[in-house]
């Protein structure tokens, strides 16, 4: 099947050829139809089969191709997610007038405000700087028609639901709302019927699929925290390997991942909490060019990196449940490609890993105990037999670094300069001195041998002190 036959116009389906994306996903494939019929929708499929074209085209579309202003707003708990969301919808409706704008935190107001107030149609935008930005009486949301809450588990949990709930309540009560995630509880399903209209919960899981996705290879270690570097720089050098995301659970934890690989000399870039978003998002820049093929993030950026040529996932540290894990091993395997998600766990974390793989259905519960030099870890993931952490390259550089070529180390032994030679200077200097006191001996200074009288006077003083 084609785009052309799910009735999406031609100029977006020529937007999307021109990207080569001709055929939908299932889940694009099921939705699609019901959600240009105005339907409410609770769509779920799992990571990387193209949820955001799900509910992006409908929009689209039923908007026509001069909508006016805000008519669309799709809400996303990442700044990542947005911008993902955002590139998504500008590509697919860059042959009409349909403007799309990012809202989030992390940057400057005045550009976001710009762009609303050019007009644009489609904000995606995270809840905090919606809300920001409504109370400043800067965003509108009377006109709204459709509302998509995308990773709808997230923004209905209890840290999201008191300001999506203020955003639903700015949208008139007729409009269409469609939510989309990889993983739905009950209790969400749930929550969500309370803002929705009669929603067709569309499933895109075949019923012989498990939980997890059946083109992703799991392999679960018992690592030691020191031997972890090690272990992950020789599965940087697997054969085959393409781009890598590494998850950390702290940002400091992050940061010293990071610092670490870059001196074994990879290419790696960050996302996470304490980075600018600027920096941030050049980070994320960098990795989809592939000028860095190394990403290290918190989970921050678990529900929103959309690149098709991830081969590995590795979790440094586990995640807090089953759900988080989903959505950081779905970083890989995306668009019908395979992926390998490799997971550290630590001996402390041993009894929540046995939640996870139980919830998952993951074999084994157990976690095989990995060094960096255990055979079965350079047998499951191709790595060359002898193959060590650093890369031979930073390893040249560390030992220019700590002795350059054809120079010994400064000495600090006295009568020496900085290069470790005798000092020509100081001998002069010795010498020189010598000379003046030689001079000023046949100048009249004359020594205590020749001046018999003064060193008599000196001698009688001391003696009648002394009796004294």
């Amino acid at each position: 099947m084609k785009f052309s036959e799910l009735n999406i116009d031609a100029d977006i389906v020529d937007a999307l050829s021109s990207r080569g994306i001709i055929s939908p996903f299932p889940i694009q494939e099921q939705t699609i139809p019901y959600a240009l019929e105005g339907r409410d929708l609770i769509g779920q499929a799992k990571t990387g089969t193209g949820k955001t074209f799900g509910f992006g085209l409908p929009i689209l579309q039923q908007l026509g191709k001069n909508p006016g202003p805000v008519e669309s707003l799709v809400v996303v708990p990442t700044r990542e997610l947005a911008i993902q969301v955002y590139e998504d919808l500008a590509m697919a409706g860059s042959n009409r007038g349909t403007k799309v704008v990012a809202i989030y935190g992390g940057k400057g107001y005045e550009s976001q405000i710009a762009e609303l107030q050019a007009g644009a149609s489609i904000v995606v935008g995270t809840p905090g700087r919606l809300l920001d930005l409504m109370g400043k009486k800067m965003l509108s949301l009377k006109n709204v028609k459709i509302l998509v809450l995308d990773e709808a588990d997230r923004m209905l949990d209890l840290g999201f639901l008191p300001d999506v709930e203020k955003l639903m309540a700015a949208t008139p009560a007729t409009r269409q709302t469609m939510l989309f995630s990889a993983t739905m509880p009950a209790t969400i399903v749930t929550l969500a019927r309370r803002y929705m209209n009669a929603p067709l919960h569309i499933r895109a899981n075949a019923p012989e699929e498990g939980i997890t996705q059946a083109n992703i290879r799991h392999l679960v270690y018992r690592a030691h925290p020191l031997d972890k570097p090690e272990v992950v720089g020789r599965i940087l050098q697997a054969r085959d390997r393409e781009k890598v995301i590494i998850f950390a659970r702290t940002k400091r934890l992050a940061q010293t991942v990071i610092e670490e690989l870059k001196d074994r000399g990879f290419k790696v870039a960050g996302v996470h909490g304490d980075m600018s978003q600027e920096t941030r998002e050049k980070g994320m820049k960098a990795f989809r060019s592939g000028a860095k093929d190394v990403l290290v993030a918190t989970d921050v950026a678990a529900r929103g990196i959309d690149v098709d040529d991830v081969s590995h996932v590795i979790n440094y540290t586990i995640p807090e449940d089953e759900k988080v894990y989903l959505h950081r091993v779905g970083r890989t395997g995306r668009a019908g490609r395979t992926g390998i998600a490799v997971t550290f766990v630590d001996w402390d974390d041993l009894h929540k890993w046995a939640h996870i793989a139980k919830a998952l259905e993951l074999d084994p519960e157990h976690p095989v105990e990995t060094y960096s030099s255990s055979p079965h870890l350079f047998a499951d993931l191709d790595i060359a037999e002898g193959t060590r952490g650093r890369l031979k390259e930073s390893e040249n550089k560390s030992a220019e670094k700590k002795a350059p070529a054809g120079k010994k180390p400064p000495s600090r032994k006295p009568g020496r300069d900085n290069t470790g030679r005798k000092s020509e200077r100081s001998a002069t200097e010795k010498e020189s001195v010598r000379s003046s006191a030689g001079k000023k001996s046949e100048q009249g200074a004359a020594p205590k041998s020749q001046n018999p009288e003064k060193r008599q006077r000196t001698r009688t003083r001391t003696v009648k002190k002394a009796s004294n």
